[in-house]
């Protein structure tokens, strides 16, 4: 967008940020009133006409008609110079000078806000450009267009129209800032596996500071490898990361947050995370999932689960992201045991006897974990699947509706 030069996150980015916020419900209305004056400063020093009337239309700003009319004025100035500096080089310049005058015209579309025109001008600035890595560049304008206004379907098209470029040829720096966008892509759109590869493939090559700061990009990447890889892969390739080490501890609770689980210290973990605050609640004996639910909700006011929440591409993950963590730190915990004390596993989480057994009936019932309760003798007894054993009976599954297939065709064939 407007700003790829050096390390600056594009200001449209920070822009689609702030408005984020200002529909959260959560945010406190001192901070929103903070929130509107930045996203209206943002708005009219960039003279953003079309996108404030989408806010005004969304009831996000007031509308100011006086306002609105004199961006209106500014863009149609602005856009009738562009088409003559166009014009002229139609006539009198090369075919470079053509494309840098359509490049202009399609950076202003996306400064002010119109994201029909700028995709439509890109389009044809496409059209008047040869070289791979510059229609390249132009991809990475759409995607940002894309993250602007969480456009997920032009998201997806243009991360596959960037690899059809690459078999065309392409530069490393621009593959590996692909990796990122579509990492992000990937974990917006829950699929925090590949999100994972991506992220850890980028973290010694990482340049996409358009999208947001190292630090951002870091938190990602130990967020969705905790839920994505295995223990051995995450001491490998995370906790001992050389890129990872020299800025965890420059983000609140990360630091803490990775290494208790590593290190089993399941108290420091659930501090870091936020998952304490539910003790103010009071304990609904109704039904445990409402309970579950009242404890999921209120638990986050503190720690990584409200920069969970407060962040524009997990947020509406966060409760499929909450389930994931305390599956992976309840399974870690019930590996080291053939049966343990329902007293045990509370007094390891700094929790209650009666929070723990209501957590994990929810996970057993949803076939999570693999442990049952009894609860007469107080204690968790682990049934952990045998995997050789899960494989023996899948394939004499899968052989028998074979040779049930094999018997029907052989009847079709006999007559």
């Amino acid at each position: 967008m407007d700003a790829q030069d050096g390390n600056q996150q594009s200001q449209q980015l920070i822009l689609g940020h702030n408005v984020f916020l200002l529909k959260h419900p959560d945010v406190p209305d001192i901070e929103k009133v903070r929130l509107k004056d930045e996203v209206l400063i943002s708005v009219k020093s960039n003279e953003m006409a079309p996108y404030y009337e989408t806010l005004a239309a969304d009831k996000v700003v007031e509308l100011d008609q006086d306002v609105l009319d004199s961006m209106r004025a500014k863009n149609e100035e602005e856009i009738k110079k562009l088409d003559e500096k166009i014009a002229d080089a139609e006539e009198n310049l090369g075919e470079s000078e053509v494309r840098e005058a359509h490049l202009a015209k399609s950076l202003y579309y996306i400064r002010i806000g119109d994201k029909e025109k700028a995709l439509e001008q890109l389009k044809l600035t496409e059209t008047k450009t040869v070289a791979v890595g510059q229609k390249m560049d132009l991809v990475f304008y759409t995607l940002q267009i894309g993250f602007f206004y969480m456009d997920f379907d032009l998201i997806s098209k243009s991360i596959d129209k960037a690899k059809n470029l690459f078999e065309e040829g392409g530069d490393w720096e621009r593959k590996n800032r692909l990796k990122v966008y579509e990492g992000l892509y990937c974990m917006a759109t829950r699929n925090f596996k590949k999100a994972t590869d991506l992220f850890l493939g980028s973290i010694s090559t990482f340049t996409t500071y358009e999208l947001f700061p190292y630090e951002t990009f870091i938190f990602y990447t130990v967020l969705t490898s905790i839920i994505s890889l295995d223990r051995v892969s995450l001491k490998q390739k995370v906790v001992d990361a050389p890129e990872i080490l020299t800025v965890i501890r420059k983000i609140p609770n990360l630091s803490e947050f990775l290494n208790s689980l590593y290190d089993c210290q399941y108290k420091s973990f659930f501090l870091a995370f936020g998952m304490y605050s539910y003790r103010i609640i009071t304990l609904n004996r109704i039904s445990k999932t409402s309970f579950i639910d009242q404890f999921v909700w209120n638990y986050i006011s503190a720690g990584l689960t409200e920069q969970i929440k407060l962040d524009r591409y997990l947020h509406p993950h966060f409760r499929f992201y909450m389930r994931e963590v305390r599956t992976v730190v309840y399974s870690q915990f019930l590996e080291s045991y053939k049966s343990v004390t329902i007293e045990a596993m509370a007094k390891a989480f700094g929790v209650t006897v009666e929070f723990i057994d209501l957590e994990l009936s929810r996970f057993i019932a949803a076939g999570k974990l693999h442990c049952k309760i009894d609860k007469v003798a107080g204690v968790l007894e682990t049934n952990r699947p045998d995997a050789k054993n899960a494989l023996y009976q899948a394939t004499i599954k899968q052989g028998d509706f074979l040779l049930n297939r094999i018997q029907k065709l052989s009847r079709v064939i006999d007559l």
